[in-house]
């Protein structure tokens, strides 16, 4: 891959000399959806498949880019401290972005920089595209320019401007699992505190199958921040009677005690969800340590019922997808993961029946939605890296 990524800049940039290769992961979400901008816990692990970048200094203020995933993309050329946004869906706003976000912390590069991405995460899938070009950016810059930032830190800068260039306000999950990735664990994260403990994944003839809809999904444009709002509106109808910062400070018991506090219906459900969610997300990292993948598999199916019932951000395809892989012997769990409104759904299946139940699924699918899915095997990898 290393060798790839110089040719492709040697043909966008005409030569490579002086060119260094970085790497930052994707990552899937085992347990815990739309908790991490509710306080509460989330257990993704980041993956062996990621984006690229080939990169090198210049010695004037032009920053270009180009991504070889654009089909008949160009090279897209600014100059730093030009901060404005090309327009709404240009991909450039997301590693740019990150540069913006370092200005703000006081971060100023003393140059520009030429690079290409590569990426082998599918587009618009679920699967953090967007957070992993954003830690890749913020980890190459950094050493690239050698200023002093933590993994934790890059996370959490590479989180705050997704939310104010990018106006995507997810919460910290996805950066974190990218920047903090390792390899065969994943990581237990408490969002309200940033604790995180790694939890080594030990399938024992398992496997973890991801199960691309190809239905793409836009956050920005979907009701992602829409359920943001529910959720904090939920939050201040609680605060009126109990000291919680979070939904994710609540029990199962405390919430159905006082959840008549919000009286919005669909809100009610919004924070049903929440809290529930990250009680799941709790079992479900007791469970895997116990090596109970059994019991973790039922919690995943829960989690997706409420993700379709009572948070309603499935869509057919998703709802389709999970309910033709629990038709079938060796599938221990199956669930949406990620934002919502189309990408992937993550499955844990005994792996001498991973094969039958992908040709069985797949084929049900494209009956049902008249197009294919994909399907890929993956393993929890490591974190950001120069190759």
């Amino acid at each position: 891959m290393k060798e790839y990524m110089l040719d492709l800049f040697k043909q966008i940039y005409g030569d490579n000399m002086g060119v260094r290769v970085f790497f930052a992961p994707g990552r899937v979400n085992l347990i815990g959806e739309h908790t991490d901008y509710n306080g509460g816990h989330v257990f993704p692990c980041a993956l062996t498949l990621g984006t690229y970048a080939a990169v090198r200094r210049r010695n004037d203020n032009k920053i270009r880019m180009y991504s070889k995933n654009i089909t008949k993309g160009s090279v897209i050329e600014r100059e730093y401290g030009d901060f404005s946004i090309i327009n709404k869906n240009n991909w450039s706003n997301y590693p740019y972005g990150v540069v913006w976000a370092l200005a703000q912390k006081g971060i100023h590069i003393d140059s520009g920089f030429d690079v290409v991405y590569y990426g082998n995460i599918p587009a618009g899938a679920g699967l953090s595209s967007s957070a992993s070009i954003e830690v890749l950016t913020a980890y190459m810059l950094r050493n690239l320019y050698g200023y002093e930032m933590n993994n934790v830190d890059i996370a959490l800068m590479c989180q705050y401007s997704e939310n104010n260039y990018n106006g995507m306000n997810c919460g910290i999950m996805d950066q974190f699992a990218s920047a903090m990735g390792k390899e065969g664990h994943a990581i237990f994260l408490d969002t309200a505190k940033l604790e995180y403990k790694y939890a080594p994944v030990k399938l024992n003839n398992k496997k973890i199958v991801i199960m691309n809809t190809n239905k793409r999904h836009n956050l920005g444009t979907s009701k992602y921040n829409e359920r943001r709002r529910e959720s904090e509106a939920a939050l201040k109808a609680l605060q009126t009677k109990l000291p919680i910062k979070s939904l994710g400070d609540m029990s199962g018991e405390q919430f159905e005690e006082y959840k008549g506090l919000i009286d919005n219906p669909v809100q009610r459900k919004r924070a049903k969800h929440a809290v529930y969610e990250n009680q799941r997300t709790i079992k479900a990292y007791n469970a895997l340590i116990k090596d109970d993948i059994e019991a973790f598999g039922r919690l995943m199916v829960q989690s997706h019922e409420s993700l379709r019932d009572d948070y309603e951000v499935s869509c057919r395809e998703l709802d389709i997808m999970v309910s033709e892989g629990l038709k079938h012997k060796g599938v221990y769990g199956i669930r949406m993961t990620g934002g919502g409104f189309g990408g992937c759904a993550v499955s844990i299946i005994d792996s001498d029946r991973a094969d039958e139940v992908v040709l069985l699924v797949g084929s049900e699918y494209e009956k049902a939605v008249g197009y294919k899915a994909d399907f890929y095997t993956v393993l929890p990898g490591g974190g950001p890296s120069e190759l």
